[in-house]
């Protein structure tokens, strides 16, 4: 006899560091295939990646790495990463480098000890950003979107 599945949902607040990790690659690997993307997990970080992704147009592939929230970091500065990050139960994949220039122009992070001086090793993150800083980071949220086939495009053109 079959065993009954039974599926509850989890708590995130529950889990490990290693279990939100992967927890939250599932989430965004999800998202990314809306876009294109597949996602391969990396064993370790590979040039600052925690994953990488791979558009099916062969053309992109993004070097990406996730955080439970907001954050810069300057050894991620001039290699060309994605940082993934949740805000209010949305994902964001934004180009580090630009991460910072927008953090720069609508926060003082830059400024904090945290992110030290120049030449030091620095890094700033956030739970929970300002609100205009979060108005700007709109244009790299990830959303849900609905996949349609062509067969369902074509017969709503009849």
């Amino acid at each position: 006899m079959d065993a009954e599945l039974i599926l509850k949902p989890i708590v995130y607040e529950k889990l490990n560091a290693r279990q939100k990790e992967a927890f939250n690659f599932q989430k965004v690997a999800a998202l990314l295939a809306n876009y294109g993307f597949n996602c391969i997990k990396l064993a370790d970080d590979w040039q600052g990646a925690d994953f990488l992704a791979y558009h099916n147009d062969g053309e992109q592939t993004l070097k990406v790495q996730l955080k439970g929230r907001l954050t810069i970091d300057k050894k991620y500065q001039g290699k060309q990463i994605y940082m993934a990050f949740p805000m209010s139960e949305t994902w964001y994949l934004v180009p580090h480098d630009k991460l910072v220039q927008l953090v720069q122009e609508h926060t003082n992070w830059i400024e904090t000890k945290s992110w030290g001086e120049e030449g030091e090793d620095g890094h700033y993150h956030s739970p929970a950003p300002p609100k205009n800083l979060t108005e700007a980071l709109h244009q790299f949220q990830l959303q849900p979107i609905e996949v349609t086939s062509v067969k369902e495009k074509s017969s709503k053109k009849s």
